[in-house]
């Protein structure tokens, strides 16, 4: 059994100051993948995951103090690939790969549309996203592919939906592109587990908006078709408080 939690930490020098290594400790992943470290890797002190028996791998924007991403895992990886390969977006340290025989997961930080501009880049990305992770299928069958999607994929996925059609991260179009690509041979983890609403892994730091529980989910364990026999639970991690997002949990039986 394998322990996969994927955790956007809003800057992992912020999360340490905030017992991260102790939540660390508590839950034990055999795998964890970090979405916006917001650090280069010479920023991050890696040995206090080395103690705790982990390997670590990092992939940093080159502008600092911005995204990046990172897995930590309890197993050497056979392989780590950082990137896609499209300088304008692995510029942005987006995307981590790290195989374990035939399996391979990733670590993964999709764009917000935070301005037009930004937004016109995240449909473009989300384009090319699509096309590389179906060509990768041909080679590494088995994928896990977790992290930040900045995407809520159905209407139980986010408070009022009604009024958010016309947000980022709700477009129509957002949510179109998630069903294309799950429709590619893909499955939600926490939905084979879990239809309740108000289950969120994402609040704003405005308005009371966690108290509240006014909330979105946007952090997946998204795997393969060929996964599901092996999947065995999936949760949402809300008590974990050192950033604005929570972990997502899911366990398989490799």
């Amino acid at each position: 059994m394998k322990k996969i939690i994927s955790y956007n930490l809003n800057g992992i020098r912020a999360a340490l100051k905030k017992d991260f290594i102790k939540w660390l400790v508590d839950e034990n992943p055999d795998i964890l993948c970090i979405q916006e470290t917001k650090a280069q890797p010479n920023q991050i002190d890696s040995k206090l995951f080395e103690e705790l028996g982990y390997n670590c791998s990092w992939f940093s924007a080159q502008k600092k103090g911005y995204s990046g991403t990172g897995i930590v895992s309890k197993q050497k990886p056979d392989k780590i690939v950082k990137g896609m390969g499209v300088e304008k977006y692995d510029y942005e340290g987006r995307f981590l790969r790290a195989d374990f025989g035939d399996v391979s997961i990733i670590s993964v930080y999709h764009p917000s549309g935070s301005n037009p501009i930004r937004q016109a880049f995240k449909m473009q990305w989300l384009e090319d996203f699509r096309k590389y992770i179906n060509e990768l299928k041909k080679e590494r069958k088995k994928l896990i592919i977790s992290g930040d999607y900045n995407i809520c994929r159905l209407w139980i996925d986010i408070h009022n939906p009604k009024r958010q059609q016309n947000t980022s991260g709700f477009l129509p179009e957002e949510r179109e592109w998630f069903q294309n690509f799950i429709d590619d041979g893909f499955i939600d983890s926490f939905r084979e587990f879990n239809n309740n609403e108000g289950e969120y892994s994402w609040w704003s730091y405005r308005a009371n908006s966690r108290k509240n529980n006014k909330g979105w989910r946007i952090d997946y364990n998204i795997v393969t078709q060929n996964i599901k026999p092996l999947l065995r639970s999936a949760c949402i991690l809300p008590n974990a408080v050192h950033s604005d997002h929570c972990p997502v949990c899911v366990e398989i039986d490799f």
